[in-house]
């Protein structure tokens, strides 16, 4: 039997079904703060579109909370170089969009560059 996600205690179906401010009551200290404020005009606008739209949309709104209405939706983040597609599930319902597109990667070397000394050139292959 599949297991059925719930967020403290309610469905998705209770969820979409709830007004902002009523889910707003349910989240974290920081997310719940950040909704209750209000959104912003560049948030609003991007919700419009997100509603309106099949395709993924681009954007560079790392801070914006998930909300219930997002959920199903194909989103593009920026993550200061490259566009990471995230396909929005339940689960992630309360974080941020900014979680879910690393910003930093592991460096890895492939030799010594120009200007290296002598004994720096010659490290073992393993």
């Amino acid at each position: 039997m599949p297991r059925i996600f719930t967020f403290k205690g309610k469905t998705i179906e209770e969820i979409q079904k709830m007004t902002l401010v009523e889910f707003a009551k349910i989240l974290p200290a920081r997310e719940r703060r950040s909704l209750l404020r209000g959104l912003t005009e560049k948030q609003k606008k991007f919700l419009k579109r997100l509603k309106n739209s099949e395709k993924p949309i681009r954007t560079h709104l790392r801070d914006m909370v998930i909300i219930p209405e997002m959920v199903f939706k194909k989103v593009l983040i920026h993550n200061g170089k490259e566009w990471i597609l995230l396909d929005i599930k339940p689960e992630m319902i309360g974080k941020r969009l900014g979680e879910f597109a690393i910003t930093r990667h592991k460096v890895t070397h492939s030799a010594p560059g120009v200007g290296a000394t002598r004994s720096s050139k010659f490290l073992p292959l393993r």
